[in-house]
């Protein structure tokens, strides 16, 4: 039996997979992979985005602590620092019938790594200058700390403060900017997300709500 709250690292990632199927680099020993087994048996599974939520804010909160401005949440759940990615989340939720029995959410946080192959990546270190590496054991117990945190938060049903506040830190919000869908350029501004956390984009003609895979940004 696996407990919730068990947390499994990865020290040497060399496959990492995100949304749409992209490539997740990170060095060995560097930086925070894992993955943290949690029991939302209290979220419908139409509620499940209310965990994607909880968790990029939890993520919020740690690097807050260390990074001041530009710091964002792009939808649905990768950070961002500026235009650059500096980790992302893919959580895996498991139902049994109508609600969710158990989820693996997998997390990927640069942290000390300052060379990537990709220049729109960067890290923690790379952010804050820090001549010094980061204790990764001493971050880790401290991000969990603040993923508990906003994880009891939809547990006490106030998924509604939490909303507030990734709405008020994502990634372009209110913001016109290029996105696609199906290979098309189009301008629009993020409005918001629906309840099952489709993302709301406003165009010059009307709203439309899209699915993980059905619109990417253009950066």
């Amino acid at each position: 039996m696996v407990f919730e709250g068990t947390v499994i690292i990865t020290d040497n990632q060399t496959e990492g997979r995100g949304q749409r199927g992209n490539f997740w680099e990170a060095n060995s020993g560097e930086n925070l992979t894992f993955s943290l087994i949690l029991k939302p048996n209290f979220l419908k599974a139409s509620d499940q985005f209310q965990l994607n939520v909880a968790i990029s804010m939890g993520v919020f909160d740690f690097l807050s602590e260390f990074i001041d401005g530009n710091l964002k949440v792009k939808w649905s759940n990768d950070i961002y620092v500026g235009d650059k990615k500096m980790g992302g989340i893919l959580i895996e939720n498991f139902l049994q019938g109508y609600q969710i029995g158990h989820s693996i959410v997998g997390i990927g946080l640069n942290i000390n790594q300052t060379e990537f192959s990709n220049d729109k990546a960067t890290s923690l270190k790379k952010i804050t200058q820090n001549p010094l590496k980061y204790d990764l054991s001493d971050l880790l117990k401290k991000l969990l700390e603040n993923i508990e945190i906003n994880y009891l938060k939809i547990k006490n049903n106030d998924y509604e403060s939490l909303k507030i506040r990734y709405l008020s830190n994502l990634y372009r919000f209110e913001e016109f900017h290029y996105f696609r869908k199906n290979g098309q350029q189009f301008t629009g501004k993020i409005i918001g997300i629906d309840e099952t956390g489709k993302l709301g984009i406003e165009t010059d003609e009307n709203v439309n709500y899209f699915d993980f895979k059905e619109v990417e940004f253009v950066i």
